[in-house]
């Protein structure tokens, strides 16, 4: 019973590690084969938007674009250098600075980042996205007041954004409030049933409440959705042990650490 709390304890612990996937890939963490093709995609969009723009260099919506395009094309220089020339164009264009803020995040610029979303709400308060992504930036950094503040104003303007409602939920679950964390997990749920995430972090706050078959089956639905989702493979290793199927744990935790060595020997976040 002492080791089942001490695992309760770390709960917090994951609620961080989930931050990344919350925020930069709420729909799942594997790669797929469909990757390179995106790339070359994303490669032609340059290119056709490049010759845009040097037909019309003070072109914002074509800069925002190929910014986009850079972007997802892991050019985060190029993305960065497209949304600040769009933004140096027209002072006000939000999606530019959403973008770059996006960017930001992913060079690990989170102060950046936070400036940019910051901006945009100045500009409009009503941009519904920069009150999920600062939120999101606000519970990464411990201000949990910030980021509730944020999701709550996110959620008022749009009720039907899963990425609120589960971002929400995980601020919810740091704070030991697994009742309204799971109705948020489940909102999240039911609005975006093809993403892991939120099945893996209802599983966490039904491991709080001592509910292990729906902590077993939430887990087991992450990794049915994203096979490659190590963190969702080492929870259901932990909840398979609690209910007493030792050989299907073992072949979880065998999963979760060759998909993260790091994980090696470990039996969930708990």
């Amino acid at each position: 019973m002492l080791k089942f709390t001490k695992r309760l304890a770390a709960i917090a612990l994951l609620c961080t590690s989930l931050a990344g996937c919350a925020t930069t890939n709420f729909g799942g963490l594997g790669a797929t084969g469909a990757d390179a093709d995106r790339k070359m995609a994303q490669s032609a969009n340059i290119t056709s938007l490049t010759q845009v723009i040097r037909t019309n260099p003070r072109d914002v919506s074509a800069l925002n674009l190929r910014g986009t395009a850079y972007g997802q094309n892991g050019q985060n220089a190029e993305a960065i250098a497209d949304f600040n020339a769009a933004n140096a164009i027209n002072p006000n264009f939000t999606q530019a600075y959403v973008n770059r803020a996006l960017i930001h995040r992913r060079m690990n610029n989170l102060q950046l980042a936070m400036a940019d979303y910051t901006r945009v709400l100045q500009i409009d308060p009503n941009y519904q996205p920069a009150y999920v992504g600062r939120g999101s930036l606000y519970r990464q950094a411990g201000n949990l007041n910030e980021a509730m503040a944020d999701f709550e104003q996110a959620i008022k303007l749009k009720n039907n954004d899963a990425q609120a409602f589960y971002n929400r939920g995980l601020v919810y679950q740091t704070r030991g409030m697994h009742d309204f964390a799971v109705d948020d997990f489940t909102m999240a749920i039911g609005l975006s049933p093809n993403s892991a995430t939120p099945y893996n972090a209802r599983g966490v706050s039904y491991m709080a409440q001592n509910n292990i078959k729906g902590a077993a089956d939430d887990f087991s639905d992450a990794v049915r959705i994203d096979e490659n989702f190590a963190e969702a493979w080492s929870n259901r290793a932990c909840a398979l042990e609690l209910k007493g199927e030792k050989e299907e744990a073992a072949n979880s935790a065998a999963r979760a650490s060759s998909l993260n060595p790091s994980l090696s020997g470990k039996k969930g976040w708990f």
